[in-house]
């Protein structure tokens, strides 16, 4: 080798190195900075953590806002305008609310979750494993996904945006305490094709996104709890899927939503409450729905100062004040 190729080989060589050690840099950065946010040493309160008239007024009360005419309403969503949208899969129905009644708008297979997307469509998840997009302004709908790498999906439950039009979308049909082949897909943007998030759960319902989007929540339904699982885009960190919240009683968490501050409420099926957590997974405590109600809670949303339930055994919606503020949907964005 010529000394001339040798100086060449040399430069190349050096180089190298320094692309990759700031690579090395890089990354070790970023994973700090992941675990900082994640992992940041607390204070040990000196009393209790939380009370839950931090959530709600002292004299709150709760207020029944419409009752539909059978079938299974769930799924509650609020469109630009503040006007209400349900769905229910026991009578394959879209519903909105006008003039303080229930009305159908459309038939599906079985519509289970819903969320409305930034263009203004309704996408909602079936139990026949397809995803849908009902447009409001034409009253036409489209299939969005259908299958996973050519396969057909399973029944469909819940759905969530991320900030960049991403969607997340659990796949629980089949699965059970003891079956536990529940998965849960991610759908970037633009995209037809699922990637897999999750697997192996059992009975995964709800969905949500932590306020700082670094995690997902998945209602584990067949186990009565909630799991955290880090974020499809969320930068490298240290931090593992790990169970947020177990509960007792009813039967499991169906329905979540995020406040702004991080908080998490989880709609208890069959337990006829909401549990409210912080963003490090510490109880505030429950909301539970007034006497006579149904004990079926399924679905929950934020608007104008009050959370909004769904409970689906008498068909009604109810709603409380609460003193925190909802997260905004990235259909309302």
């Amino acid at each position: 080798m010529t000394n001339h190729k040798k100086e060449e080989f040399r430069k190349v060589r050096k180089r190298s190195l320094v692309i990759a050690v700031l690579f090395a840099l890089f990354f070790v950065t970023a994973t700090i900075a992941g675990a900082k946010a994640l992992y940041e040493t607390k204070s040990v309160p000196k009393g209790e953590r939380h009370n839950i008239k931090e959530i709600i007024p002292a004299k709150a009360k709760w207020e029944k806002v419409v009752t539909g005419n059978g079938g299974f309403m769930e799924g509650i969503n609020f469109d630009r305008k503040g006007n209400i949208w349900m769905v229910s899969p026991m009578t394959g129905e879209l519903l909105t609310v006008k003039n303080g009644k229930v009305v159908s708008v459309a038939n599906y297979k079985g519509p289970v979750g819903a969320k409305f997307h930034k263009d203004g469509r309704l996408f909602m998840t079936d139990l026949s494993g397809v995803i849908q997009a009902y447009d409001p302004a034409t009253g036409k709908s489209s299939i969005i996904v259908d299958s996973y790498k050519g396969k057909p999906l399973n029944g469909l439950n819940d759905l969530v945006f991320d900030k960049d039009g991403g969607l997340y979308f659990t796949e629980p049909m089949g699965s059970s305490a003891t079956h536990p082949v529940g998965r849960v897909f991610y759908l970037p943007p633009n995209s037809k094709e699922p990637v897999l998030f999750a697997e192996n759960i059992a009975y995964p319902n709800g969905v949500a996104i932590s306020a700082d989007g670094l995690r997902v929540y998945i209602s584990e339904f067949g186990k009565n709890r909630v799991l955290s699982v880090p974020a499809k885009n969320a930068p490298p960190s240290p931090e593992t899927p790990f169970v947020f919240g177990q509960y007792e009683g009813g039967i499991g968490p169906d329905g979540l939503a995020v406040d702004t501050e991080g908080n998490l409420y989880i709609a208890h099926f069959q337990a006829g409450e909401i549990i409210v957590q912080d963003a490090s997974g510490f109880k505030y405590g429950i909301i539970r729905l007034p006497e006579g109600a149904g004990t079926f809670t399924t679905n929950l949303a934020f608007h104008d100062g009050y959370l909004y339930i769904t409970e689906s055994s008498k068909n009604e919606v109810w709603r409380i004040p609460v003193n925190k503020k909802g997260l905004t949907p990235y259909g309302l964005q």
